[in-house]
């Protein structure tokens, strides 16, 4: 016990060394445009559908290969093939949410009737509610680090945290809370707003008079769930023909990883000992859009098309589109200096990690204000 105390105090000194600036930075939004060139603000209708038409390409191909050649797999090959297939099928997916989710922040192209069409297109093939899931994460993306308005991913006090927590702070509790979060967790916030911003009623992703949105937006929720019904109603005939396991084989397991990866994606770059939390008194747009960290998931990074690793860049200016994002993100680095953030533990071991020292957040001390706060996993 006592080692594992000079070890917690260890991590806390190098984790103060590296923390991302809290002051108010000496550069401004346009001082970060002015960075940029300015090609990467453009948007191209044809280079944005050759992605989503390539990501098309290969989860066809991989549907081809399982539903034509698999059953002639000899086994015990044949059971190593299905998980393959998962995983790839999965992955591409999850490029393929991230294109609709591009088209929710307007980076699609120059035409926000294409970007609505798509994203509602792409993101009902995979369950979510487009317009839904837009008009919040938007929400997000202009609290982003607010203790008090954003709208996901807030970390407690330590005031708040459950009586469970202590239960949960040991090896096999952070197993069962990983397994728990890439799998429930985005049905749940979706359905129930879990880990969401509090409201003083009921709030779910499909409910139109939700208070998560405005009169003007309750339509589009509408559409949302007309989306998702109608392509679980495609699936429901798909089942009654091909069979619920061919139909589980085939997207439910590829889906679950997709939802998993939606899941670790956003939680990692909000999730990390270095970034700070504002309450009102010290919150700007600014300093929250550079609470965020940049990560690297190795191949997966072009499969996911860079919102893994230029997701800091991504809520400075969410409407850059994905394949000028490396670009733009190489060049705003020199101007940020301290105040970007990067990591590039690989990803399994980073869960691991920031789910153990990521548990609530305080008042740090030696802090620039009394309104910022600090990731802490001191019980």
């Amino acid at each position: 016990m006592g080692a594992g105390g000079n070890v917690s105090a260890t991590i806390t000194k190098t984790e103060q060394k590296k923390r991302v600036p809290s002051s108010k930075p000496p550069f401004t939004l346009g001082d970060i445009k002015k960075a940029i060139p300015p090609h990467c603000f453009q948007r191209s209708l044809i280079r944005s559908f050759s992605y989503l038409i390539y990501d098309i390409i290969l989860v066809s191909i991989f549907y081809h290969i399982a539903t034509t050649y698999f059953h002639l797999i000899p086994s015990p090959f044949y059971y190593l093939a299905w998980p393959a297939y998962w995983i790839v099928q999965g992955c591409v997916c999850t490029g393929i949410w991230v294109i609709g989710h591009e088209c929710g922040h307007h980076g699609f192209s120059d035409y926000q009737w294409v970007d609505d069409t798509v994203g509602l297109i792409l993101h009902s093939s995979l369950l979510t509610p487009y317009f839904a899931w837009k008009h919040s994460h938007r929400r997000h993306h202009a609290n982003t680090g607010s203790l008090e308005n954003d709208e996901v991913y807030i970390p407690r006090l330590k005031s708040k945290l459950r009586w469970y927590y202590k239960y949960l702070n040991n090896p096999l509790g952070r197993v069962f809370v990983l397994a728990f979060t890439l799998t429930f967790a985005w049905p749940l916030y979706l359905l129930f707003n879990i880990s969401g911003k509090k409201y003083d009623r009921f709030a779910c992703h499909y409910d139109p008079y939700s208070p998560i949105y405005t009169n003007r937006e309750r339509l589009q929720i509408y559409i949302s769930d007309a989306g998702v019904i109608a392509a679980t109603y495609v699936l429901y005939r798909v089942a009654l023909t091909q069979g619920l396991t061919w139909l589980v084989c085939i997207y439910g397991v590829p889906l679950l990883i997709v939802n998993g990866f939606i899941v670790l994606i956003t939680l990692l770059h909000h999730t990390h000992s270095s970034l700070p939390h504002y309450d009102s008194s010290e919150w700007d747009y600014l300093r929250g859009a550079l609470a965020t960290v940049d990560r690297d998931y190795g191949v997966l990074n072009k499969v996911f098309h860079n919102v893994t690793d230029t997701h800091v860049l991504h809520h400075i200016f969410s409407y850059i589109s994905h394949y000028h994002a490396m670009e733009a993100t190489n060049a705003i680095k020199p101007l940020l200096g301290e105040y970007y953030q990067s990591d590039d533990t690989p990803i399994f071991k980073a869960m691991w990690r920031d789910t153990k020292e990521c548990i609530y957040v305080e008042n740090g001390k030696g802090s620039q204000g009394k309104g910022v706060y600090w990731y802490k996993n001191k019980l």
